[in-house]
């Protein structure tokens, strides 16, 4: 899912920053990953993201934010990604003008 900017608070880079860095020190709250560093799993270079895990981006109650790799952030996400496509595809054809049978 692309990073809409306009959907975080101000001070998110902060926000952020604290949730990987200060409380996880770097690793990954689900897997244990290490930020930098090879994933242990498949081999690509972890980058830590936040994850919200109410998946509201509004919502940035530190309780509500883990810091991620990027296997457990899109495995966490997996089913939000799939309803997503799941609208986009059914956008496409109800403006392709074909309908959905119910």
């Amino acid at each position: 899912m692309p990073f809409d900017r306009s959907k975080y608070p101000d001070n998110w880079k902060e926000i952020s920053d604290y949730i990987r860095f200060t409380r996880a020190h770097g690793k990954c709250e689900f897997c244990g990953a290490v930020h930098g560093a090879p994933h242990p799993e498949t081999g690509s270079i972890v980058i830590l993201t936040t994850a919200h895990l109410d998946h509201d981006t509004t919502n940035n109650n530190y309780d509500n934010l883990r810091a991620l790799c990027q296997k457990c952030h899109l495995t966490y996400d997996a089913q939000l990604h799939a309803q997503h496509a799941a609208e986009t595809r059914r956008q496409k054809h109800i403006n392709a003008g074909q309908l959905e049978l119910l």
